[in-house]
């Protein structure tokens, strides 16, 4: 079984999500996670913006990858925004952000908090799933572009 495996439902991607700017992407993925879980949207946004605070998580080639610890969130969940228009992420290399991959995990997680993040950014890294997955016609093809391949990482 993947790392990855439960942490990303239908429910829980996003294609062409509109966004003009980085806070209002992750403000968008806030507000979902909040319904999802009753929480509170502003408090998640806060993490997710304190952490790009420390650097951004715009890790290259089109690709963001926002984490936090979420207090009040009982296991670890994985959201995924393909945006209608790239945003300014101040990326690493300095280009737009088109592919938002947000990891929330509780507050006493550690270790699987970052072998989940290590395994997101080696899918992510692929020239191949990045493309497919920005040519994924809806949320049904994009989810199945990244089960199949966290289960060929996984193999």
């Amino acid at each position: 079984m993947s790392t990855l495996d439960g942490l990303i439902t239908a429910e829980r991607v996003m294609v062409g999500l509109k966004a003009q700017c980085k806070r209002e992407a992750l403000a968008q993925i806030a507000e979902k996670a909040a319904t999802e879980f009753g929480g509170d949207a502003s408090q998640i946004l806060d993490v997710l913006l304190e952490r790009e605070k420390l650097g951004s998580t715009g890790i290259g080639n089109g690709v963001a990858i926002p984490h936090g610890k979420i207090p009040g969130i009982e296991s670890m969940v994985g959201y995924v925004a393909r945006l209608e228009q790239p945003v300014d992420f101040d990326a690493l290399d300095n280009e737009p952000v088109d592919l938002i991959f947000a990891l929330l995990a509780p507050d006493e997680s550690d270790a699987l908090h970052l072998k989940c993040l290590s395994k997101i950014a080696r899918l992510l890294r692929d020239e191949e799933t990045r493309q497919a997955m920005r040519g994924a016609k809806d949320t049904e093809a994009l989810l199945a572009i990244i089960l199949e391949e966290t289960r060929s990482q996984a193999a």
